[in-house]
């Protein structure tokens, strides 16, 4: 990623949750080339180590801990241990999900369906929930979905998931609707087809990524960077004015309920 030259995000500090790979990871460098310290978090404390060395190395002000989204304990943690290294909460970006299972709805067992819904939507409610208190106290303070482009129109094999992503915009005006008259903004990126290891059954092969890209007027794949610019913005004082919506990174992909 290149050096971003903007220093929106100077003395705020950012949470960012899955975020070290892909979509997540390239966000919390970007916050951070923006000048936030940026607190991040995975399901393993060997991936953290491994973001937070390389994130350093570049001069990035970045710690973080492990974390399993699903668990109260450790959502509760996190959010104690990024207020304590750095004194307080500006940006919530909540990017953690799963997708245990592909196929048909109809046919989505029930363990998939309680996964899919416990972590993609029951934990980004509860995040939120345990970052308030901190938001609050802060000027300015933003919380940042990462959803999905097929949250608009649902595809087989992965529809349950993007239902899930579904919820996500529907959760982003209701909260924004709560939380605006209290000082804090709410908004949503929906990244088109990203290659990264989380999207690998949609593109793992040539044949399938020039399917994908060609479905975008772009006709090419998006960029983990690309997102993490979206987000970059929404958390900025340059949209300031802006709650509630959802923020389509897609290349021009079809993205309407």
């Amino acid at each position: 990623m290149a050096t971003s030259q903007c220093r929106r995000l100077e003395g705020k500090v950012a949470l960012v949750t899955a975020a070290t790979a892909g979509i997540g990871l390239a966000t919390a460098e970007r916050l951070a080339e923006e000048g936030a310290s940026v607190f991040i978090c995975s399901r393993k404390q060997d991936n953290v180590d491994d973001a937070v060395k390389a994130l350093r190395a570049k001069g990035l002000e970045v710690a973080g801990c492990a974390c399993h989204v699903g668990s109260h304990e450790q959502r509760q943690r996190l959010v104690e241990q990024c207020v304590q290294k750095y004194g307080g909460l500006d940006v919530l970006v909540s990017n953690a999900a799963v997708n245990p299972g592909a196929g048909p709805i109809s046919e989505t067992t029930p363990d998939v369906v309680d996964k899919v819904l416990d972590i993609n939507i029951k934990a980004a409610v509860l995040l939120v929930k345990e970052a308030l208190p901190h938001l609050l106290r802060r000027p300015g303070s933003s919380i940042i979905f990462v959803s999905s482009v097929t949250a608009f129109n649902p595809p087989e094999p992965i529809g349950m998931y993007a239902v899930s992503k579904t919820a996500l915009l529907g959760l982003t005006k209701g909260l924004a609707a709560e939380l605006g008259p209290r000082g804090v903004r709410v908004n949503c990126v929906a990244p088109g087809i990203v290659p990264t290891k989380f999207s690998a059954a949609l593109v793992d092969t040539p044949e399938l990524a020039a399917q994908q890209a060609e479905t975008t007027m772009l006709k090419r794949l998006g960029r983990p960077s690309e997102q993490a610019a979206a987000i970059a913005f929404l958390a900025s004082p340059d949209a300031a004015y802006i709650t509630g919506e959802t923020l389509v990174v897609a290349g021009g992909m079809h993205s309407r309920l």
